[in-house]
């Protein structure tokens, strides 16, 4: 772990950035503490580094890699933001206690939590074990329901938590079976916390994505046997993959004041892809073919 055990970020209105000496707002996420799971790379280091260019205080959870957590607290502190790295596998519940108890003596309160990590078996149906199963829940279920009981209980002027799914949790497509069924179960209990947690001021909603260029993507579409990437891509409306920054952005807008009054929704990431059904525009010959933009005479 890194960081200062002896700093005590002070709390401002969340309504009200403070104001410096000098009459200018500081920056939006100043003395917001945030912990994002899986923060190390991907779309979790990607929205570490926005919310620390604001201000933010990361703590960055990581399982395996130390150096890539450790390179995310010193970009983030170069930023202006400051940062901690905890390592814990959220597959444990034991150490999910350990993280949010790092957090609680390192800082004593939680403003943000984003529950990012994720992992599952890319299975059929009938080929799923029982392992499988257990593992899926245990990385995707799990740890979203007793990391949101944790920080509640840090969250002591209300606050904001959210969970990354993919559009697997509404559309059945080869292999996603356990994984996308996870991120329904997730979403679904977005929608119970929301409701719950809103006498406490803290809100809770989640963002779906589509085709995000990562490590993921290139290792779900590399599978033996799986339809090459750009048949998928071809159906996107916009045209091309996702990116973590538009993931990035668009679970930062759920982080800022300026979804004060949304909980218990579900942003999707996707281009277009889950609207989107067919027969498909791209495959259709003129007349019914979309035409170039029109322009005025």
């Amino acid at each position: 772990m890194t960081g200062s055990a002896d700093r005590q970020p002070e709390r401002t209105h969340p309504g009200k950035p403070k104001r410096t000496h000098q009459g200018k707002p500081k920056p939006t996420y100043q003395d917001k503490i945030a912990l994002i799971t899986g923060a190390s790379r991907g779309i979790g280091r990607t929205l570490a580094l926005k919310l620390a260019a604001g201000g933010a205080t990361i703590v960055v959870n990581y399982r395996k890699n130390a150096d890539l957590a450790d390179k995310v607290v010193a970009e983030a502190r170069s930023l202006g933001g400051d940062g901690l790295a905890v390592g814990a596998d959220v597959e444990n519940p034991e150490d999910i206690v350990r993280l949010f108890d790092s957090i609680a003596g390192e800082y004593g309160r939680l403003d943000f939590f984003v529950n990012n990590a994720a992992a599952s078996a890319f299975k059929k149906v009938l080929d799923l074990k029982s392992h499988h199963l257990d593992r899926s829940y245990a990385t995707n279920v799990r740890p979203f329901v007793l990391g949101a009981q944790e920080a509640v209980k840090l969250m002591d002027a209300g606050g904001r938590i959210v969970a990354v799914s993919s559009y697997g949790s509404m559309r059945a497509f080869a292999t996603y079976a356990a994984l996308g069924s996870y991120k329904a179960t997730v979403e679904s209990f977005i929608r119970f916390m929301a409701v719950e947690f809103a006498g406490y001021g803290i809100n809770v909603n989640g963002v779906s994505g589509g085709l995000i260029e990562s490590d993921s993507l290139d290792y779900f579409y590399d599978i033996e046997g799986m339809a090459p990437i750009q048949s998928v891509l071809d159906k996107i409306p916009m045209g091309r993959p996702g990116t973590v920054d538009d993931m990035a952005n668009a679970i930062e807008f759920l982080l800022s004041d300026k979804s004060a009054y949304i909980t218990g929704q579900m942003i999707v990431v996707d281009g277009g892809l889950t609207v989107a059904a067919p027969p498909y525009y791209h495959e259709t010959a003129a007349p019914v073919s979309l035409p170039p933009r029109p322009i005025r005479d």
